[in-house]
């Protein structure tokens, strides 16, 4: 009895698809983000970037991502807000238009939860960044929802008049969900 439970589960096993998610679709993705401007929370989003994804559920370790934000297609709320993210003390988006977040490493936490290590690059700055992924599996479609603390300060965003916390928070809540389809 014991033998027949064990070679059924190793046929599971074996039988067992692995399933492939890749290029993301931007159209069905979101970027967004909240903060703190004089002590009220207000919430923006990015509306033009493009990814790549490689991701096997059965191997996860050697997942890839790229992904690339046009810095200009910010939306916070307001024409003025935004023209002024666009300026050389913001986002400098003449000198520096696109945003990328590559990975580097994919660490499965149990529960289609991963770790994303990588590195994000704004205004020619990369720093290292550690995401929490929660991935949702619906009908072929992969929904990678996560969310980390940008801290401002250490992209220079927001220099001059607008270093430090007074006005506007330095850490800058980022809320992504990235939406694959199954290969």
């Amino acid at each position: 009895m014991k033998r027949g439970i064990l070679l059924f589960a190793l046929g599971c096993i074996a039988n067992a698809q692995a399933v492939e998610y890749t290029d993301v679709n931007p159209a069905a993705s979101q970027i967004s983000f909240t903060y703190q401007q004089l002590g009220q929370r207000v919430y923006g989003t990015f509306g033009q970037f493009e990814g790549t994804l490689t991701f096997d559920t059965q191997r996860p370790e050697a997942g890839h991502a790229l992904l690339k934000i046009q810095l200009a297609s910010i939306n916070a709320g307001s024409d003025d807000a935004n023209d002024t993210l666009q300026r050389a003390s913001w986002f400098d988006t003449a000198t520096y238009p696109v945003g990328v977040y590559e990975s580097t490493s994919v660490k499965a936490l149990g529960g289609n939860r991963f770790r994303i290590s990588g590195h994000l690059t704004i205004k020619g700055i990369t720093r290292p960044v550690d995401v929490q992924v929660l991935l949702k599996e619906l009908d072929g479609i992969g929904v990678f929802d996560g969310e980390f603390i940008l801290k401002r300060g250490d992209f220079r965003i927001g220099e001059g008049e607008w270093a430090g916390n007074s006005v506007v928070s330095n850490d800058i809540n980022i809320k992504f969900k990235m939406v694959a389809p199954q290969r």
